[in-house]
Formats: structure tokens, C-alpha cells, sequence
């Protein structure tokens, strides 16, 4: 384990939950485009098997943007803006716009570049969301900072979700196309939800003050980007030796797809190991021209030298997260075939079933925003460990369940599995890892935490369709239970991690 000497004072419970409230509005964007975006894609005429490709731009947009944001809000400091909050400030304006021109997209293509910009700006205030409860907490109260975004977030999430709800139940307003392809509910839901994402921020913003780096802090960073030319000769060598066989992996594997005549969505992970391969090929050409203090020499070296804790919670992280991912992308078209036995995203009984699956989504968030109350104490009593396996264990058998319910009621009950898994997976890793990083690195390595989210979703979106269609006779509840079965299989392997950082 990383051992350091804390420097933050203990907050009180009201400046925790100032330095939370951004995450409510951040949230906000995330649930309206979690719930959303596929019954958009749809009523734009994607098809089932096309939706996972279409929502490639979420996942590929957070691994390009969170670690480049966490390198760089490492190296910030502006005396009235502090180090993490112009991040905040620039990611709501973005993710503000993109939320408005979203519901007003007239095509596939400008909706499915619509998401790739949502995404991004929400990448860009959420990352330093994430390494704000390492600056500004000591490492007793970090628990606390994880479980208080983790309310904001079920808390937001249950109001966005229920929005196109709430706008067709109360205010009467069309939740089927009329004369465009989006209804009207879920336009007015966009706009309520970019405004509130913006205030949110700016209370964040505005109401919390950073502190200053340390001098230690500092000295690191001088001492890390000076090391001597025998370190730069080592990075060298396994950045040219790792880049090489990360491209040659990536071009055979293009080859092999295109002569095969395989699953074509496998692209995008062929070209996922091509590019990685190049960046580390550029880090060792840039060692070579004595250019080893450029960002993506430091960056890409700081990758290989991750804390033990985080790579065996990488395997944890890619099975919760490619359950979620099933989730959000299949459930809408689970719950209108299976439940409703409807196939048409422009009929009425699909509308039903399209806003049911919003409700359900801010039930799990209700849910998680409660139970990540109690989590913290549970940690206590159980352990990190045993609190993540339970939790994860009761969103697969939510998952699952999904296929036996006799009617739509009993969905209700399926999420609450769900939602106490999604409190777990918002709070316990990164209490976990938050003891195992410096706290110099704290930015660049949340950012590449984020690595193990988004992988597998690029996975699931380059395979998901292909077994939807191959295997599963494009009957989507199916995927729901392959889900679950992840998740449930991410709680198991949640007891192999080391708590010590090695």
C-alpha cells in the first residue's frame, strides 16, 4: 500500500456535501442519456443489432478524455480557479449544449455525433470529480466522499430518469413522435436536464475551495520527470517491445476479420490495439529524441507502473461494468419485446414500455442513493471485500430475474438488486484504490481507472450485437441474463484482491 502523509484537515459534513453536489447535476446527463439514447437511436430508425456500435462514441470518448484530463488537472493550479474546478466549469458548458442539441437531432449520424460530444464534456467535469475526493479528503473520510457522490449521483439519475415520466404523467405532454422523431417528453427532458447540469457544477464550483499543491507534492512531480537517462533506456526498450506487439496483434487481428468475414464490430477492438500500440511506439521515439519529459512519455510509463490493488481491480471493474453496459443498452428492448410484445419503437405499447424502462432506471438509482448510506457501515462490519461481493451478487440476480417476471410490476423488484449494486460499484473500488495511489498521481490515475470501465464497453458494444443476432435470435431479455451473470462473477472475483497495494 501507498503510504502517505495527509495533509487534509477533516471536513465537516456540510463542506462533503458541497464538494458533491456537481455530481448530482453530472449524473443528470449520464441517467437522461443512459435511458434515452437507444429509444432516440430507434426512433431514428436504428435496428437492435446496430444500437451497440451506435453507442461505441460513450466508451471510446472516456478512454481517450479521462486520463489526459487527470494528467493535466495533476499539473494545475490557478490561484482562484484551483486545480480541479476549471475542469468542472469547462465539461458543464460543453456537456450543457450538447444536452440541448441532443433531442433535436433529425438523423442517425447527428445524433450518434451528438452522444460522442455529450460524452466527452461529461468525461471532462466527471474525472476530476473523482481524484477532488483524494485532494481534499484524508484518507479516514474518503469512504464518506465516495458514498456522498454516490447519493448525488442515485439521486440525480432518479430524477432524470423519471423526467420523460414526469412530463407525460403531470404535464400531459406526448410521449410518442409527433411530425419529428423524437417525442416531446423527452426534448423538454433534455433542456430541464442542461440547465440543471450546469447549476449543480457551478454550486460545486463556487462553494468549495481547493488547496494549494504541497512542496511535496511538487518535488515528486520534478523528481519523476528527471529521472535518469538508465530509466529512460528501460522505458524505452519495453515501450518499443510492447508498441510493436500491440500493432502487429491489432493489424493480424484486422486481417483475420476481414478474411473471415467474422463479426465486423471486431474492428473497433483490432483498431483499439493498433492505437495504443502507436502511442507507445511515439513515447519510445519521443526517449530516443530526448524528449522523455513530453506528457505521453510520462503517461504511458505511469500506466505500466500501476498500483498492484488497481490491476487486480481491473478484472473486477470490466465484468461489472460490460453487465452495465448490457443494461442500459438492451433493456429498453427487453422489456417492450418480452414484457410488452412490442417491436415498433413508434407504436403505443412501445412509448409504455420505453418510459417503464426510465422508471426502472430511477428506481435503481433511488435505490443506490440509499443503500450508499449504509455501505460504509456495512464495509466496516464485512470488509471492502465481502460489501462488493454481496452487493454485486443481488444486481446479477436482479439481472436475471428480468426474464421470470410474470408482468411488468415485477420489475420493480428486479432493480432493487440493481441499484444496490450500482451504489457498490460507485463507492467501494475506488475507496479502495484511493489508499493505493500518491497523491501526485491521484488525477492521471483515476483517469486510467477508467480504463477498466470503458474497455468493456467497448467489448460489449463490438460483441454484443453479433451474439444478440448469432446466438440469442435477437431476443434481447437474453442479454440481461448474460449480464447478470457477470456481475454476479465480478462479486466472486472481488476476493482476490490485495487491500496492501501489491
Amino acid at each position: 500500500m501507498v503510504q502517505n502523509k495527509s495533509y487534509q484537515p477533516h471536513l465537516s459534513f456540510i463542506q462533503i456535501l458541497n464538494m458533491s453536489v456537481g455530481f448530482f447535476g453530472i449524473q443528470f446527463g449520464f441517467a437522461l442519456q443512459n435511458a434515452n439514447t437507444s429509444w432516440i437511436f430507434s426512433s431514428l430508425n436504428a435496428t437492435p443489432e446496430e444500437l451497440p456500435m451506435l453507442w461505441i462514441a460513450a466508451p471510446v470518448t472516456g478512454l481517450l478524455v479521462q486520463p489526459i484530463i487527470g494528467y493535466y488537472s495533476d499539473r494545475t493550479w490557478h490561484p482562484t480557479w484551483g486545480r480541479r474546478r476549471p475542469y468542472f466549469t469547462i465539461g458543464a458548458l460543453l456537456a450543457m449544449t450538447a444536452l440541448i442539441l441532443m433531442p433535436n437531432s433529425s438523423v442517425l449520424w447527428m445524433a450518434a455525433g451528438t452522444l460522442w460530444i455529450m460524452d466527452a464534456s461529461l468525461n471532462i467535469s466527471m474525472e476530476p470529480f473523482r481524484a477532488f475526493v483524494g485532494d481534499m479528503l484524508p484518507p479516514a473520510q474518503r469512504a464518506l466522499g465516495f458514498a456522498m457522490q454516490a447519493v448525488f449521483i442515485g439521486t440525480g439519475a432518479v430524477v432524470a430518469s423519471s423526467l420523460p415520466w414526469i412530463f407525460t404523467t403531470f404535464f400531459e405532454v406526448s410521449n410518442v413522435p409527433d411530425g419529428s422523431a423524437i417525442s416531446d417528453a423527452v426534448r423538454y427532458s433534455f433542456y430541464v436536464g442542461g440547465v440543471v447540469l450546469f447549476v449543480s457544477v457551478m454550486y460545486t464550483v463556487f462553494t468549495t475551495k481547493e488547496y494549494p499543491p504541497t512542496e511535496t507534492a511538487e518535488q515528486r512531480i520534478k523528481n519523476r520527470e528527471t529521472q535518469s537517462t538508465v530509466n529512460h533506456s528501460f522505458h524505452k526498450q519495453r515501450f518499443l517491445y510492447t508498441g510493436i506487439s500491440l500493432l502487429s496483434l491489432g493489424l493480424i487481428g484486422a486481417v483475420l476479420i476481414y478474411m473471415t468475414g467474422v463479426v465486423q464490430d471486431l474492428y473497433v477492438l483490432a483498431g483499439a490495439f493498433v492505437v495504443f500500440g502507436i502511442i507507445h511506439l511515439v513515447a519510445a521515439i519521443l526517449i530516443g529524441a530526448r524528449l522523455p519529459h513530453v506528457a505521453v512519455v510520462n503517461m504511458i510509463r505511469d500506466f505500466h507502473e500501476m498500483p498492484g490493488t488497481m490491476r487486480q481491480l481491473a478484472v473486477v471493474q470490466f465484468f461489472s461494468w460490460f453487465a452495465l453496459f448490457a443494461m442500459w443498452i438492451f433493456t429498453t428492448s427487453a422489456v417492450t419485446s418480452h414484457i410488452f410484445g412490442a417491436t415498433d419503437p413508434k407504436s403505443e405499447a412501445y412509448g409504455a414500455g420505453a418510459v417503464l424502462v426510465g422508471n426502472l432506471f430511477s428506481v435503481y438509482n433511488g435505490i443506490a442513493a440509499v443503500a450508499a448510506i449504509f455501505l460504509p457501515v456495512l464495509s466496516r462490519s464485512l470488509g471492502t471485500k465481502a460489501t462488493h461481493l454481496v452487493s454485486l451478487t443481488c444486481g446479477g440476480l436482479g439481472l436475471i430475474s428480468f426474464y421470470f417476471a410474470p408482468g411488468p410490476e415485477w420489475l420493480w423488484l428486479s432493480m432493487v438488486g440493481v441499484g444496490i449494486a450500482w451504489a457498490s460499484i460507485l463507492s467501494m473500488p475506488y475507496a479502495i484504490l484511493s489508499v493505493a495511489l500518491p497523491p501526485d498521481k491521484m488525477g492521471y490515475y483515476m483517469g486510467v481507472f477508467n480504463f477498466f470501465i470503458v474497455i468493456p464497453q467497448i467489448i460489449a458494444a463490438a460483441c454484443l450485437g453479433a451474439i444478440l443476432k448469432g446466438f440469442f435470435n435477437n431476443q434481447s431479455i437474453y442479454v440481461l441474463i448474460l449480464g447478470g451473470s457477470c456481475m454476479i462473477l465480478a462479486g466472486l472475483l472481488t476476493l482476490r484482491v490485495k487491500l496492501d497495494g501489491k
